[in-house]
């Protein structure tokens, strides 16, 4: 290629000499899309620069150049591993978008960008394949971001279980705003933005040998405009976060730890769906640790708390919100619960694996 000349686009590769047309139907992933050479540049070309097609990507680079606004930058990375890849309400792709683009929200940013990293697995269907980054290209553009960097390997046979996604999000936070874990205060009240456990029930109703009817969906959900809402109303909101592996009592126990203050939470103020609640008790799960994809917590001021409650309802992705306890003094950091019976339990970190490869 001469120094001027532009990249060439998919269409015009294909007929310029790219050794066979992809066959998205029927073909499968092989060790020569991951080698780094024609056949790599095809897929690349043909599926992902096609999905996921802006001004920054189409460069080419090994690295992307954008400008930045004023504010602090926030960045964010997570791997997705969900199994199985497509469940209600969702894919592997969407939740690889919505997964980090909500870990770079809950800072109170703006999101902007996602970069996109592929581990693929020899023999793994094209078709899946296209599906998986055709939702990924829908979700982004739907929440108002580009995908504009990544990278894609392939594994042999047997050391990969499909697909394996790791998305990186950068975002900024505009002046004024300081949300972190660390800053709960006795007295501020905790809120989540609607029912929980939706996305690990979805998940597990589809589980080989598990198999049961429900019509719970994931939860799956972009939080970015739900959040900027909420810091408009209150703007001296203290935590944010998502309860996604481990679900609200892992997430609670560790703002707790960094906080260092105990929390008291109101089992009857809980918003979760029967559907959630019988298929934990059928099952001998604890709703609190089953994970959430399009849920937040948040902790804030106990005089900005029917505010914020208030913002969040108006919005479609709090609709259900609910202020459901309090932050407290306390030396060992617990965090309890004060049942519908009148007693108390203390609500403690997972312990173990309870459901792998949910998210």
């Amino acid at each position: 290629m001469m120094p001027d000349e532009k990249p060439v686009r998919a269409a015009k590769m294909t007929k310029a000499g790219y050794v066979r047309p992809i066959d998205f139907k029927n073909g499968r992933v092989e060790m020569t899309h991951g080698g780094g050479g024609r056949m790599m540049m095809q897929l690349i070309d043909t599926l992902f620069l096609t999905a996921f097609d802006n001004d920054i990507l189409r460069q080419m680079n090994d690295q992307a150049c954008f400008c930045v606004p004023a504010g602090r930058m926030v960045m964010s990375t997570d791997s997705h591993v969900v199994s199985p890849l497509f469940f209600p309400g969702g894919d592997i792709g969407s939740l690889s978008v919505h997964g980090t683009l909500n870990d770079v929200a809950m800072s109170g940013a703006r999101p902007l960008y996602l970069s996109a990293s592929f581990i693929l697995e020899e023999g793994f269907p094209l078709a899946d394949l296209k599906r998986i980054v055709e939702s990924m290209a829908q979700t982004a553009q739907y929440a108002g971001i580009s995908i504009i960097t990544g990278d894609t390997k392939v594994v042999e046979q047997g050391k990969g279980d499909g697909v394996f996604i790791t998305t990186t999000g950068v975002g900024i936070v505009p002046d004024g705003i300081d949300i972190s874990a660390e800053r709960a205060k006795p007295g501020d009240k905790i809120l989540v933005s609607g029912t929980l456990g939706d996305h690990g029930i979805a998940i597990l109703s589809l589980r080989e040998n598990l198999t049961f009817h429900t019509t719970i969906q994931s939860d799956t959900a972009a939080l970015h405009e739900l959040v900027a809402a909420m810091v408009h109303a209150v703007p001296t909101i203290h935590v944010l976060r998502d309860p996604t592996r481990g679900g609200l009592a892992t997430t609670l126990n560790e703002i707790a730890q960094q906080s260092g203050v105990g929390m008291m939470l109101y089992e009857s103020k809980l918003p979760i769906r029967e559907q959630v609640r019988a298929a934990c008790e059928f099952l001998g799960f604890d709703p609190l640790y089953i994970a959430n994809e399009g849920k937040l917590v948040a902790i804030c001021p106990p005089e900005a708390a029917d505010a914020l409650l208030q913002a969040m309802r108006a919005h479609p992705l709090g609709s259900d919100a609910a202020i459901i306890g309090e932050v407290i003094e306390d030396p060992h950091h617990f965090v309890q619960m004060e049942t519908s019976f009148g007693g108390q339990r203390v609500v403690d970190w997972l312990s173990g694996e309870q459901l792998p490869r949910i998210c």
